[in-house]
């Protein structure tokens, strides 16, 4: 399970410009006023080589007639319990509140690595306030600024430690996740797989609370299975227990190598299947597309072409990607899915020896080099494949700095041509000769 970092606290004490300073983002709104953050953030951060998703709440008030405060501490409560580390935010400007004591009564009680923030530190004048927050006995009070960053990288130092391993056993076996919008046939999928009646399937959307993992060995093929809650959009997720299944699919679906996206072929591809699709994109992980239901829609010869031309439309530019149509009732193709998912897994580790590499995109590059730029003529001579958890290749030039993106796909496509890396995101960078 991937380790997750959630930044807690009562309103306004900057935990928003905390977490966008560690995803290196301005996703979160960050305003004077308290309660902008009424849904909680996701973002993937790193440090020491170490990647972790952080999670920003709403502030947490402790008894409110307002239904969206009411929210936010049903979130907040949800964040503490799925964590694998809390940062616990205070104001070192206006000391302990009666709220900020609630708070730190609440996280005594959870068991989880704490680590007390003192923010707003600004400068050594304040640096002795910030004692008073020994009173909440969680251990050692970090000193930080989130506006300028100052502290946040002893804080991390520390917070890193706390980050379990993954189990090795694990490690060996490659993670497909099926995710998708609720009621697309995700539970119904594994259950046609493993011929047993392993997970709870009705019509009401939102069965699944939990991701659930299990271990298909059949057919040639081993691997872990994760089905997941569906997610929905946000304005539609209201009970507190579906908080709870967003944040297990989206550490479900960072924790997968591939991800089998479900969507409804009578509803078709919607934005929040578009969602889930970059956001899988956006963390480096392989992709299969499965189109259930197919047997509900009227068809002729151009009905699967038509279908899938307007999904590519949609999640471009990433289009490399196979898409499966299935009824999972009738089942349908559903084999196939699981051979398009063992084949995107072996794309995703598929390393092209370098003098292939070269032998290949050199005289492809003589051919269509980079156009010039300011009269000067950009000559790539050498490539070469980067180690990591999925493509990336590295491009060695006189002048880097002066290539632009549409040539960058251009070489992606050519590679995508020569060497096929259907259904995972490639990264390609261009350095200095």
């Amino acid at each position: 399970m991937s380790n997750l970092v959630a930044i807690v606290g009562r309103p306004n004490v900057g935990k928003s410009t905390l977490y966008n300073r560690l995803t290196e983002s301005r996703k979160a709104i960050v305003d004077d006023m308290s309660g902008v953050t009424r849904d909680r953030h996701y973002g993937v951060a790193e440090w020491l080589g170490k990647p972790f998703t952080v999670v920003d709440t709403g502030g947490y008030v402790a008894y409110s007639e307002d239904v969206f405060e009411t929210a936010i501490r049903e979130q907040v409560s949800i964040a503490i319990e799925e964590a694998t580390v809390i940062i616990f935010m205070v104001d070192v400007t206006t000391g302990v509140t009666d709220l900020d004591d609630e708070i730190a009564n609440i996280l005594r009680r959870s068991k989880k690595p704490v680590f007390v923030v003192a923010n707003k530190v600004d400068n050594n004048n304040l640096r002795n306030d910030a004692a008073v927050f020994y009173s909440f006995g969680l251990g050692e009070i970090y000193l930080i600024s989130s506006m300028t960053g100052s502290g946040t990288g002893e804080l991390l130092d520390e917070v890193v430690k706390h980050f379990s391993e993954a189990e090795e056993t694990e490690n060996t076996l490659p993670k497909y996740a099926i995710v998708g919008r609720p009621n697309v046939g995700k539970s119904s999928l594994i259950n046609a797989l493993i011929g047993k009646e392993r997970n709870i399937v009705t019509p009401i959307a939102g069965t699944t609370r939990d991701s659930i993992h299990i271990h298909y060995n059949q057919f040639g093929h081993e691997f872990m299975l994760i089905d997941t809650a569906g997610l929905r959009k946000k304005t539609k997720v209201k009970e507190n227990i579906e908080f709870y299944s967003v944040m297990r699919t989206i550490k479900a679906l960072e924790e997968a190598d591939v991800i089998i996206l479900m969507i409804d072929a009578v509803e078709g591809i919607e934005s929040q299947d578009i969602n889930i699709f970059h956001l899988a994109e956006k963390n480096k992980k392989g992709v299969v597309i499965l189109v259930n239901k197919w047997d509900l829609i009227e068809k002729d010869h151009k009905t699967t072409k038509v279908f899938e031309e307007q999904i590519r439309q949609k999640i471009a530019p990433f289009t490399d990607v196979p898409i499966v149509f299935t009824s999972v009732v009738e089942k349908q193709r559903i084999f196939k899915a699981i051979e398009a998912a063992s084949k995107v897994y072996e794309n995703k580790f598929k390393k092209i020896p370098t003098s292939k590499l070269n032998d290949v995109m050199l005289p492809i590059i003589e051919n269509y080099p980079p156009p010039a730029t300011k009269g000067k003529y950009i000559k790539i001579k050498y490539a070469t494949q980067i180690s990591g958890s999925s493509p990336m290749f590295a491009f060695f030039c006189n002048l880097p700095q002066y290539i632009k993106d549409p040539y960058k796909r251009f070489v992606e496509n050519k590679l995508r041509e020569n060497f096929d890396f259907s259904g995972v995101p490639i990264q390609i960078y261009f350095r200095q000769k």
